[in-house]
């Protein structure tokens, strides 16, 4: 087991402010690890999209809805190929950079020649392609891809609360990688577009299979330019507007290909809305950029202990209001990074790890008070254990109770002629008669600010003027009057306490009071495993002496007290005093003037 004296530096000392935050990050970070921050951290991204400023979808990128319109026009879904010939050839007026289906041609049809040709003639389309639940390919029937320009995915994975947040740009399928079927309309786009218009495009990674970017959704997809497919293929839309774009094909009908972002969430948009925010991303070199995992470690091993520094050793209050403000002040950050870096960095984690910072600041004083007051809480009273507790770092010294060299008053009591009184009954009688007594003595020392050093069978000693130091004159003779003040209220409560036992048939108690004032040492006494706070010197000896000579010296005094010359040198004329003389106290090699307390002059 530790000693207490190291658990005290461990625990205790203010040398070491972080390490409540350190523990905390640790914690988080295995929270992190088991993805307990992710449900929250998903929330604090969509809260983000809500909260930013939205900015305008690019107008280079259209879709052709196959909307609710164009399904009462032309029939449900799926419909006959001569729909998609007729619109190609209505494009085909004014070309666009590229066009792109987000519908799979998979099941042969009788006009797929004339599909293919129409496909061909425009030069510019991308046809999709995809994998089912066992992983086998859905691909574009030969005679329809080999016509298409290029072929692109439409792979599509949501999060686990069901918002898509990222979108795969290549596949690995072993001989050749596969572009989605944005990427592959952007390479179309680029093929045609002058050098200085090209854009800039992510190669495949060879090491990843799925590679993902995650996407910044400029704003709500009814935002976005959309034309019904019936209105196009209708010529009630000018071709024209359709010419350099990028122009996506795809279901927008209610349950055709439901999607869900931080921005449409209830009811979901369409599938197709996820290329045409990868082509906005992309010719605007916006992708969202996620903070890498390997970089969230250092940040909460740095926000853990920064929370607990900046929470350490505050009042209640101010520890509430710090760490009140530290979440939002995070969030604000984070917000800040994505509205204008596009950077989407931890927002749960971090932010969880400050409230456990301040969970765990919170435990650690606790575990310190309760090792303080395991020293103090028994010996003094409640008001002064509270005082020790705010005062602390003046009796620790780099987290160690050290040994101080104090200037206090020192009392000592004991029953007069004890063992005779325990002779005469029973254990138990005689433990409780002797522990009401102590428990109403103990009270008076402690409401006038003593510490009880220590019971010694029936004997009492306290001490005045520990454990803070005190150098200056009027503390040093507060605590000498408080001391002769404790004294005279134990006389008064022993004479009704005596009353009380006359009645039960218990003895009655007599005692006698020595002290005396001068530099004690305070400190802890004791093995690792039991320690206590005690104080040592010439000045407990002197007052332990003087409480023996109390039976002869004080006989007919009202009040059974005993008292040096420098003790008595800080009562200044408060009290009415006897000289009994000149003592050589067992011990001593001089003589030492004792005195006597004869009562309070206000009293006389």
């Amino acid at each position: 087991m530790k000693s207490w004296i190291k658990r005290i530096q461990n625990y205790i000392t203010s040398e070491r402010p972080w390490l409540p935050g350190a523990i905390a990050a640790v914690i988080s970070l295995g929270i992190w690890q088991l993805g307990g921050w992710q449900e929250l951290e998903n929330f604090g991204y969509n809260g983000l999209f809500q909260i930013r400023p939205q900015r305008k979808w690019d107008d280079r990128v259209i879709t052709i809805a196959i909307d609710q319109p164009s399904l009462q026009k032309y029939g449900q879904f799926p419909w006959k190929r001569e729909r998609y010939i007729k619109l190609l050839q209505v494009l085909q007026a004014a070309p666009p950079a590229a066009i792109g289906f987000d519908i799979l041609f998979i099941a042969p049809s009788p006009v797929d020649n004339e599909l293919a040709a129409a496909i061909a003639a425009n030069g510019k389309v991308v046809l999709a392609r995809a994998w089912d639940e066992k992983g086998r390919s859905l691909q574009a029937l030969p005679v329809l891809a080999d016509a298409a320009a290029l072929v692109g995915h439409i792979l599509h994975q949501r999060d686990s609360d069901g918002i898509s947040r990222k979108a795969t740009i290549w596949v690995n399928a072993g001989e050749h990688n596969i572009p989605g079927l944005a990427l592959a309309m952007l390479e179309i786009y680029n093929s045609s577009a002058n050098p200085k218009d090209r854009i800039s495009l992510p190669e495949p990674i060879a090491s990843q299979n799925f590679q993902n970017v995650w996407i910044n959704w400029p704003a709500k997809t009814q935002a976005a330019q959309t034309y019904s497919f019936a209105d196009v293929a209708e010529g009630r839309v000018e071709p024209k507007i359709f010419a350099g774009k990028l122009v996506l094909i795809g279901p927008t009908a209610t349950g055709m290909d439901p999607l869900s972002t931080p921005l449409d969430r209830d009811p979901p948009t369409a599938g197709v809305y996820l290329h045409a925010a990868l082509l906005d991303n992309l010719l605007n070199n916006q992708l969202l950029k996620r903070f890498p995992d390997w970089a969230t470690i250092p940040l909460v091993l740095a926000i853990g202990p920064g929370s607990s520094w900046l929470l350490f050793n505050r009042k209640l209050r101010g520890r509430i209001a710090i760490g009140l403000a530290l979440p939002p002040i995070w969030f604000a950050i984070a917000l800040a990074a994505f509205s204008w870096g596009n950077w989407w960095i931890p927002i749960a984690t971090p932010i969880g790890t400050i409230l456990l910072s301040g969970i765990s600041v919170q435990l650690r004083e606790q575990y310190e008070k309760q090792q303080l007051m395991s020293l103090f809480a028994q010996h003094v009273a409640p008001e002064m254990a509270e005082v020790i507790w705010q005062r602390k770092e003046e009796i620790f010294e780099n987290g160690e109770l050290e040994a101080q060299e104090l200037t206090a008053t020192v009392l000592f009591m004991d029953i007069r002629g004890f063992t005779t009184i325990s002779e005469t009954m029973a254990p138990r009688d005689l433990l409780n008669w002797l522990n009401e007594y102590l428990d109403v003595m103990a009270r008076c020392i402690m409401n006038r600010g003593g510490v009880i050093d220590k019971y010694i069978g029936d004997a009492i000693m306290a001490v005045f003027g520990i454990p803070f130091p005190q150098t200056q004159a009027e503390d040093i003779a507060r605590n000498a009057v408080a001391a002769i003040q404790a004294s005279i209220d134990m006389h008064k409560c022993l004479e009704e306490l005596n009353k009380r036992f006359i009645a039960e048939g218990k003895p009655v108690i007599k005692f006698g009071i020595g002290i005396h004032t001068g530099t004690v040492v305070a400190g802890t006494v004791g093995g690792a495993e039991r320690l206590s706070y005690s104080v040592l010197g010439d000045t407990v000896n002197v007052a332990a002496r003087l409480e023996s000579m109390t039976k002869t010296l004080t006989a007919d005094n009202p009040y059974k007290i005993l008292l040096t010359d420098s003790t008595l040198a800080h009562l200044g004329e408060r009290y009415l005093t006897k000289e009994v003389g000149a003592i050589q106290l067992r011990g001593k090699q001089t003589e030492t003037m004792v005195y006597t307390i004869l009562g309070e002059k206000d009293s006389m």
